[in-house]
């Protein structure tokens, strides 16, 4: 690739939407290489490697701000790791808050969920008397 993606043939080709490029080039998560003599904006191939990186972390769970501050330590080889397992224990932990929260939710809904006999006038029904319950 000599002459660089226009953000269009970029986004088309990492399937992702335009405005998304554009919304991570005003994080600073991306920047063109350069502009063609018609100003429009070339990226190249770091660009591609850090929206595939970008991609990764996010399916990981890591927020943009996070995956900034990573962008920023790959950057910076001579860096303590520390601070990306950090940045990783961090995140697990939040992964982890999550998967407290949701299961606190299945143990009630499968509660409820077994008081219901399943047919019957939606008056009776225990699921929806349960979230009509006044809180004392």
């Amino acid at each position: 690739m000599t002459g660089g993606f226009t953000i269009g043939v970029l986004a088309k080709n990492e399937g992702l939407a335009t405005e998304t490029l554009r919304y991570y080039e005003r994080q600073g998560l991306i920047a063109p290489s350069r502009r063609s003599a018609s100003n429009y904006r070339l990226y190249d191939i770091t660009a591609v490697r850090r929206l595939r990186f970008i991609r990764r972390a996010q399916a990981l769970g890591f927020s943009l701000a996070e995956i900034g501050e990573l962008l920023s330590l790959h950057q910076q080889p001579d860096m303590d790791m520390g601070e990306v397992k950090a940045l990783a224990q961090s995140r697990i932990a939040v992964i982890e808050a999550k998967i407290a929260d949701l299961q606190r939710m299945k143990t009630g809904l499968t509660a409820l969920s077994a008081q219901c006999p399943g047919h019957g006038k939606t008056a009776e029904c225990p699921i929806l008397s349960a979230l009509l319950e006044e809180i004392h």
